[in-house]
């Protein structure tokens, strides 16, 4: 069966002027404020698109590496992983122009050499890598904690 998970937003005035909320369909996160500016400029206590893409990256990749990491019978410890969505302007047009991931893991009995090779493979697998791969650039970071 399909997973299907919704999100809502409703949005007051114009682009620059305007604010909006968003709401979590499973009430697991708060409605949260979002604005041109807090995309933009500073947060300020608001999110942006980019926020919740960099926060959607950085959870299934986390989910995907841990899933490549038992297959090869080395399962993390921890793994600690961050994402970067960067939203510049291209040709005069806004765009998310690459999502930089980074992950610390602690896996017992497996080289860094290994864990790099295995968090490449999990990041081809990653449903969100997928989802955004050949419109946003995809960097990966990966070391073991020493």
């Amino acid at each position: 069966m399909a997973a299907k998970r919704r999100a809502d937003v409703t949005w007051e005035n114009d682009l620059i002027r305007g604010k909006g909320k968003v709401r979590f369909g499973s009430n697991a996160l708060p409605e949260t404020g979002v604005t041109w500016v807090s995309r933009t400029e500073k947060p300020d206590g608001k999110t942006s698109p980019e926020e919740l893409l960099a926060a959607a990256h950085a959870s299934c990749y986390a989910m995907a590496l841990s899933g490549t990491l038992a297959e090869n019978k080395t399962p993390p410890t921890r793994l600690d992983v961050s994402a970067v969505c960067t939203f510049d302007r291209v040709g005069g047009k806004w765009k998310v122009t690459t999502s930089e991931l980074t992950v610390k893991g602690v896996v017992p009995g497996l080289e860094n050499s290994k864990f790099e090779e295995i968090a490449k493979v999990a990041e081809g697998g990653c449903p969100i890598s997928n989802a955004i791969r050949n419109n946003v650039e995809i960097k990966l970071n990966a070391s073991l904690e020493q």
